[in-house]
């Protein structure tokens, strides 16, 4: 067990989680300020002494993305330069990780070079939560925790109402995670193909697995412009019943996301998680929210302490 004090601090991306996740602990939020100057320049300030602490600092890294990683980066720099004994970055959404390779020449991997922001500025651990690609945390040399929210989606779905239910996966490439959350329920596991027709188009092709008769509970890391939502009507095509679901980690939710829950009949319910937070224009009805802060401060109590975590990462 660290012999440091920890603390919880936080940005200004998601301040709610952050003191979520102080109350469980059982401590103060740490004191920060975050302002802008005329010029759109970030400014940062810790407002308590933090000499020899060991610092948690929760910023999700979502809209607006660059000032979010920029505020996260100057507060890293802020904490070193007054003397912390160590710094958890806690990202529970991590920015640009669909950039993950090179598609094409003359692109950047700009999931590498976030990590390389993060390592440089001093962080001596990162936690992440559902990352799009688990292989991104081959791109830092320290430690890096790979927690995950959908042991508390699957949770969720623990009812007499889903006994009748089947897990599907998007695509083959999120086969293997509905695979763990099929078991996790045991329930009957489905993967669709699809196909990618344009940048803002696919076209589900066929279906593995049998949902005729079954309820779909369709999971995913994140949820953005909404292509999950297009591909619902297939799984009818093959006879599936009830009121779909999806359980999908990070609510990013565009506009035309939130279209697509409005006109889809067959949409349910979507759980997600509060990795991210849901302004009052991201709100729907069919949007439920989960919240991830009790395992993260489980993650961040384990850590301090010096004991095992990966009961807590529900690894692919």
């Amino acid at each position: 067990m660290s012999s440091h004090p920890m603390k919880i601090f936080t940005g200004s991306a998601h301040p709610e989680l952050a003191k979520e996740i102080s109350e469980i602990l059982g401590l103060p939020l740490g004191l920060t300020t975050t302002r802008k100057f005329p010029d759109s320049e970030i400014y940062v300030t810790i407002d308590e002494v933090v000499r020899d602490l060991d610092v948690f600092l929760v910023q999700p890294c979502s809209e607006p993305v660059n000032d979010n990683l920029v505020e996260l980066l100057l507060l890293m720099d802020a904490f070193r330069r007054a003397s912390i004994h160590s710094l958890t970055a806690v990202i529970p959404y991590y920015p640009y990780a669909r950039q993950d390779r090179m598609s094409r020449g003359r692109e950047p991997i700009s999931a590498r070079m976030v990590a390389n922001l993060l390592e440089n500025q001093g962080a001596d651990r990162v936690i992440f939560v559902d990352i799009h690609n688990s292989a991104i945390q081959g791109f830092f040399n320290i430690p890096v925790d790979p927690a995950s929210a959908l042991p508390l989606l699957a949770d969720y779905f623990r009812k007499p109402e889903f006994a009748n239910a089947a897990i599907v996966s998007p695509d083959v490439g999120r086969a293997s995670l509905a695979g763990r959350f099929s078991e996790y329920l045991n329930l009957p596991l489905v993967v669709m193909h699809k196909r990618r027709m344009s940048m803002s188009e696919t076209k589900t092709t066929h279906i593995v697995g049998d949902i005729a008769g079954r309820r779909p509970i369709i999971i995913d890391d994140l949820i953005a412009g909404g292509s999950v939502l297009k591909q619902v009507d297939a799984l009818y095509e093959h006879g599936a019943v009830g009121g779909a679901c999806l359980a999908i980690t990070h609510p990013v939710l565009l506009p035309s996301a939130l279209e697509l829950l409005d006109q889809n009949d067959h949409i349910e319910k979507l759980v997600v998680s509060n990795t991210i937070p849901l302004p009052p224009n991201k709100r729907h009805p069919k949007i439920e929210v989960v919240s991830i802060a009790p395992l993260l401060a489980e993650i961040i109590q384990r850590i301090h302490k010096g004991t095992s975590i990966v009961d807590k990462l529900f690894l692919r």
